[in-house]
C-alpha cells in the first residue's frame, strides 16, 4: 500500500512519469522505435534531467542511430557534466563520427583529458579514458610536427595548410588552426568552405568578429552551399560597414562584398556625408576589378560628376553609354539632362535608382526589399522588360507563383529575345498550374524481354484547380494495353488490362511529395468489347535527392517513387510497388544522362505470385537535347525473384530487359 501511494505521488509530481514508464515497457519489448518517440515525449515535458537523454541515447544505440545517439549524450554531458560514464559515451561517439568533423575529434580528445584527470572517477574509468587520450594526442602531435616540417622546407600549398589545421584543431591548438585555415584560403580562395572551418575556430577561440569575418565572406559569392551555411549562421541583422571591411581584410577581391559595401556608404551618405568618398572609393575598386559592371561604373562616373570633376567623371560615363545596358545608360542621360541635381550632393549619395537596388537586395537575398524596389522601378519606367522579369523571379521565390506568373507574362512580350525566352520558359511552367482547369498527359510505352511484348500506359487527366482547397476532383482516362493484343493467358493482367478506364475522382494536393487519391469509372475491354465498374485509389509518394534528369549541374541522385493502389476488378486487391534508383546524373555534348542501379519490390495482400517479386539491376536514362524537357529514354537490365510461388507457372527466379519512352506535359 505505501510503495502504491509513492507510486501515485510520484506521477503527480513528475509530468514525465506516464512516458517514461511507457518508453521503459518498450525497452523491455525490444520495440525500440515507440521507446525512442516515448523519450523524447519524457525530454519535452521535463527538459532538465539529464538521465532521460541519456536513456534516449542508449536507446538510439540499440537502434543503430548513432548520430542520433551522440546528440542525446551530448545534451546529456551538458546538463550533467559530473556523470563520467556518460561523458566517455559521448567522446568515443564524437570520435567514432562518420563525417570526421575536427571539432568533434577535439571534443573527445578533451573529455578523455578531463575524465583521465578526475577525482571522481574511479580508476578503471581514469584508465580508460587515459588509453584513448593516449591512442589520440600522440598521433596529433606528430601530424602537427611533420606538416609543419613540410612548410618549413618547402613552398607553402593549400594541402598543407588545411591538413595542418585540422589537426591544430582537433589538438586545441586554436591559435595555430586559425593561421593556416586562413593561409589555406589565400591560397584558394574560391574554396569558401574553408572559411566556415575557420568560423568555427575564430568562435571556440573567443573571437566573434574573426567568425562574423570569415562567415560574411563565405555568404557573399563563391560555392553555393557554404554560402547557404555561412547565411545560416550570420546574425538576423544587415552587417555593418566595419563588419564588411574585416571582411573584405579576409578576402580582399570578392567583388561581392565591394559592391554590397559600396551601395551600403552611398545610402549612408545622406545622413554622414563623408561616407560619399568611402563609396566612391568602393565603386572605384569595383570598375577597377570588374570594367564590365556598368552600373558601378555609372554610379562611380555620377559621383566625380557630382564633386566637379567632369574630367574624370565624362570618359566613365561615356562607357557606359556605349555599353552599358538600356536601363542604366537611359539613367545616365537622364541624369547629364538634370545639372541641378547633379550639384546637390545630397541627391548625389542617393542609390542610383529603386532598379539597382532591387538587384543589389536580390543578390543579398532580400527578397521582400528587392520586390518593393522592383515595383518602385516599375513605376517609374512601367515598358522595362527587364524588371518586370525580375519581379516574377522575386515573387516566385517568395512562393507567389500567382503575381509571379502576371510578371513573367508581360516580359514574354519583351522586345529583347533572351528576356522574352527566360520570361516564356518561366510562364510556361508556372502558368498550368494556376488555372482553373489542368490538363495533364503522360505516356509511357515500354518493351519488355521477359514477356517478349511491347507495352503502353498512358493517362490524360483534367483537373479542376479550387484556389486554398486541399482536394482537387478530376476526370480522366487511363490506357493499359500491348502490342500482342492479348496477355496469352500468362502475362498478369496488371501488365496489360487490354483497356480504356474512363473514370472521375478526387486528389489531394501534394504534400511533401505525397498524394492521396481515388476514383471510381468504367474499364472498357477493346479487345472483346466488354465492361465493368472499376474502383480505384491509393497512395503516392515521390522525391529525388540530388542531380536529377533536368538539374544545371551532374552529381550523385537517388530517387524513391512508392504507389499503395487499391484496383477493384484485381478481387478487391491492394498492391504496393517501390521503386528505387541511385546513380549518378552528367551532361555529354547537351545530352542529359543518369548512370543507376535500382532495387524494386511489388506486393500486395491477396498473396498473388504476379503481384510479389524483388528485383535488382544496372540501368541507363537519358535525354537527347532535341527532345521535350519532359521526355526520356530509360533503359533497364534486372534479376528478379518471386517472393510467392504458390501458383506460379514459371520459375521462381527471372530476367528481364526493359527500354521505354516515358513523356508527360502539362497544359
Amino acid at each position: 500500500m505505501l510503495l502504491l501511494t509513492a507510486a501515485v505521488a510520484l506521477a503527480q509530481t513528475d509530468p514525465a512519469y506516464e512516458p517514461l514508464t511507457k518508453a521503459f515497457d518498450a525497452m523491455r519489448s525490444r520495440n525500440y522505435d515507440s521507446a525512442i518517440v516515448l523519450f523524447q515525449r519524457a525530454g519535452v515535458l521535463s527538459s532538465s534531467r539529464a538521465d532521460i537523454r541519456k536513456n534516449l541515447a542508449y536507446t538510439f544505440l540499440k537502434a543503430g542511430e548513432t548520430d542520433a545517439a551522440r546528440e542525446q549524450f551530448g545534451e546529456a554531458v551538458r546538463l550533467d557534466p559530473a556523470d563520467l560514464h556518460v561523458a566517455l559515451e559521448y567522446a568515443f561517439l564524437c570520435f567514432e563520427a562518420r563525417d570526421n568533423a575536427p571539432a568533434r575529434k577535439a571534443e573527445a580528445r578533451r573529455i578523455f583529458a578531463r575524465v583521465r584527470d578526475s577525482d571522481q572517477a574511479d580508476a578503471e574509468v581514469r584508465a580508460t579514458a587515459a588509453q584513448a587520450f593516449r591512442n589520440i594526442d600522440p598521433p596529433l602531435e606528430a601530424g602537427i610536427a611533420r606538416w609543419q616540417s613540410v612548410l618549413a622546407s618547402s613552398p607553402p600549398t593549400f594541402s598543407a595548410h588545411y591538413e595542418l589545421a585540422q589537426l591544430a584543431e582537433q589538438r586545441d591548438a586554436l591559435d595555430l588552426a586559425a593561421a593556416n585555415y586562413t593561409a589555406a584560403f589565400h591560397l584558394l580562395p574560391e574554396r569558401k568552405s574553408v572559411l566556415l572551418e575557420l568560423a568555427r575556430v575564430e568562435k571556440a577561440r573567443g573571437n566573434p568578429e574573426g567568425a562574423m569575418a570569415a562567415l560574411l565572406t563565405a555568404s557573399r559569392g563563391g560555392e553555393p552551399r557554404a554560402a547557404e551555411l555561412a547565411r545560416e549562421q550570420l546574425p538576423d541583422r544587415y552587417p555593418y560597414v566595419y563588419e564588411f571591411r574585416n571582411a573584405l581584410a579576409l578576402d580582399p577581391k570578392n567583388d561581392a562584398l565591394h559592391r554590397e559595401l559600396a551601395w551600403l556608404l552611398l545610402s549612408m551618405a545622406e545622413k554622414e556625408p563623408a561616407r560619399r568618398e568611402e563609396a566612391r572609393n568602393e565603386f572605384q575598386i569595383i570598375a577597377d576589378a570588374s570594367p564590365e559592371d556598368y552600373v558601378a561604373a555609372a554610379q562611380l562616373g555620377l559621383l566625380y560628376l557630382a564633386d566637379g570633376d567632369a574630367g574624370t567623371a565624362m570618359p566613365i560615363l561615356r562607357t557606359v553609354l556605349d555599353h552599358g545596358d538600356p536601363a542604366t545608360a537611359n539613367h545616365v542621360r537622364m541624369a547629364l539632362k538634370m545639372p541641378l541635381i547633379l550639384t546637390n550632393r545630397d541627391s548625389a549619395a542617393s542609390p542610383l535608382d529603386p532598379r539597382v537596388l532591387g538587384d543589389r537586395s536580390y543578390q543579398a537575398g532580400f527578397l521582400k526589399d528587392a520586390k518593393r524596389y522592383f515595383l518602385e522601378a516599375h513605376e517609374t519606367n512601367p515598358v522595362d522588360a527587364a524588371v518586370a522579369l525580375k519581379l516574377g523571379w522575386t515573387n516566385n521565390m517568395l512562393h507567389d507563383d500567382a503575381s509571379a506568373v502576371q510578371w513573367f507574362d508581360i516580359a514574354r512580350h519583351s522586345a529583347d529575345p533572351a528576356i522574352a525566352a527566360e520570361a516564356q520558359r518561366a510562364w510556361d511552367n508556372l502558368h498550368p498550374g494556376l488555372g482553373l482547369f489542368r490538363t495533364t498527359l503522360w505516356a509511357y510505352p515500354m518493351y519488355s524481354s521477359r514477356w517478349s511484348d511491347l507495352f503502353g500506359y498512358g493517362q490524360v487527366k483534367t483537373e479542376l484547380g479550387l484556389k486554398q482547397k486541399k482536394i482537387h476532383p478530376y476526370a480522366s482516362v487511363r490506357f493499359v494495353g500491348d502490342a500482342r493484343r492479348s496477355t496469352g493467358g500468362v502475362s498478369p493482367q496488371s501488365l496489360s488490362e487490354s483497356a480504356f478506364i474512363v473514370g472521375a475522382g478526387v486528389a489531394s494536393s501534394s504534400w511533401h511529395g505525397a498524394t492521396a487519391w481515388f476514383e471510381a469509372g468504367e474499364m472498357f475491354g477493346y479487345l472483346h468489347l466488354t465492361h465493368n465498374q472499376d474502383y480505384r485509389g491509393g497512395v503516392s509518394y515521390t522525391r529525388t535527392v540530388g542531380a536529377s534528369l533536368a538539374s544545371e549541374s551532374g552529381g550523385w541522385f537517388f530517387e524513391t517513387a512508392d504507389d499503395g493502389v487499391f484496383i477493384s476488378h484485381f478481387d478487391d486487391d491492394l498492391i504496393i510497388y517501390s521503386q528505387n534508383k541511385a546513380g549518378y546524373t552528367r551532361s555529354f555534348g547537351g545530352i542529359e544522362t543518369q548512370t543507376f542501379w535500382s532495387n524494386n519490390i511489388t506486393f500486395d495482400v491477396k498473396h498473388q505470385y504476379w503481384a510479389n517479386f524483388a528485383e535488382t539491376g544496372p540501368g541507363f536514362r537519358f535525354r537527347l537535347p532535341a527532345m521535350p524537357k519532359s521526355m526520356s529514354v530509360t533503359l533497364n537490365a534486372v534479376r528478379g525473384a518471386y517472393l510467392v510461388n504458390e501458383g506460379n507457372p514459371r520459375g521462381p527466379n527471372f530476367n528481364d530487359f526493359r527500354a521505354g519512352v516515358w513523356y508527360a506535359f502539362t497544359k
